[in-house]
């Protein structure tokens, strides 16, 4: 790690891609609902007025999920009521969801993986959730925003919003933070002035003193263009999938190109992505390395990973075959070793969908283990 300064970003559960894919979450919550066993590969596309479901489904037969009921409801959930935003829980669905094809099906009913690829765990003490610096803090920016404008904290903000910051970093470790950008839609009778007063005292403030940081206001940049009044899929259509640095390591990790949303565990762009995380966590939690990167890969039906490896970037501890031992012996990386292992075949993901997959406690993958 020889960057002197590293910027990650996050964005609010009101982005475009975001409510996407919660919507793509909350369909797959319903299915696992009824049928834990079931599979989905599942997309949304919203812009303007309009939103798409497509995708896959493999479900008990008796079993009827309502996709344009849970859709309505998530983007109710997210605040887009109003006519203004030119995209509601009123706006025209159209749904193309289909059967499973056949032919993955007879792998993943077998116990193999439902894809092939190859997928990255990251942990670091560079914060208290063992997470990069930079995306953390930039998770917990977006999450004040909403939590401001649902309880009117700031009574003008709209649905939508980013967060960015740049952190300074000396031998590797990080230092402060040298900036911080914040975009935020909001009703056009508020002048940007106002508006970068009442982030920078109710947002950036708060977030930074309670990891004991700081960034002076002058450092503080809000919408960029100077304007930004109607924010979510009427300004910039939305995709299931399109933030998947976001949703891991805001770029410190590596990625394997796979998104999460709207797909369950035995697709292993999902389980093996938590389950390189666990091990890797694990491996930073229990004092063996400050940075532990952790890669996985499957072949499409095939029950074994192809692969699995590690990284400590100089910073282990202890003898490298000890980690190794002790990171293989935290969970069976079969693709059912995963699923029972980290208890995934339940309805948690909606929750997974905003503020990233990663750093955040109550999921199955963040648990230390003793």
């Amino acid at each position: 790690m020889n960057y002197q300064y590293f910027t990650s970003e996050s964005v609010c559960a009101g982005h475009p891609d975001k409510v996407c894919d919660q919507i793509s979450d909350a369909i797959l919550d319903a299915c696992l609902k009824q049928d834990s066993n079931a599979h989905t590969a599942i997309e949304a596309l919203a812009t303007i007025n309009h939103l798409t479901l497509a995708g896959e489904v493999k479900i008990k037969p008796k079993v009827k999920i309502d996709y344009e009921r849970i859709a309505r409801q998530v983007i109710r959930d997210l605040d887009y009521t109003d006519d203004v935003y030119n995209f509601s829980y009123k706006s025209p669905i159209l749904c193309l969801i289909h059967q499973q094809s056949p032919d993955i099906a007879i792998g993943v009913d077998s116990g193999g993986a439902g894809d092939q690829g190859m997928m990255f765990g990251y942990a670091a003490t560079e914060s208290s959730e063992l997470m990069p610096l930079p995306i953390f803090l930039a998770h917990r920016l977006v999450e004040k925003i909403d939590e401001v404008r649902r309880n009117k904290i700031i009574p003008y903000l709209r649905p939508d919003g980013k967060s960015e910051i740049k952190v300074l970093y000396e031998n590797g470790k990080p230092k402060g933070v040298e900036c911080v950008v914040l975009a935020v839609p909001h009703d056009p009778k508020i002048p940007n002035s106002q508006l970068c007063d009442d982030l920078y005292q109710k947002v950036v403030l708060p977030v930074l003193e309670k990891y004991q940081l700081f960034c002076p206001k002058k450092k503080l940049v809000v919408n960029g263009t100077g304007k930004w009044e109607v924010g979510g899929p009427a300004s910039d259509t939305g995709l299931t999938g399109r933030k998947i640095i976001v949703d891991t390591y805001g770029g410190m990790g590596r990625h394997g190109g796979g998104c999460f949303s709207g797909k369950e565990p035995t697709k292993v762009d999902r389980g093996g992505a938590y389950a390189a995380r666990f091990i890797a966590k694990n491996v930073v939690a229990k004092g063996f390395a400050n940075r532990c990167e952790v890669q996985v890969a499957y072949v499409i039906g095939q029950k074994e990973p192809l692969t699995k490896s590690l990284e400590t970037f100089g910073t282990e501890r202890v003898n490298k075959k000890k980690i190794e031992k002790f990171a293989w012996s935290l969970l069976d990386l079969s693709v059912g070793g995963i699923v029972r292992g980290l208890n995934l075949l339940h309805p948690i993901y909606r929750q997974t969908a905003a503020y990233g997959h990663f750093g955040r406690p109550g999921f199955p993958w963040e648990k230390i283990v003793s």
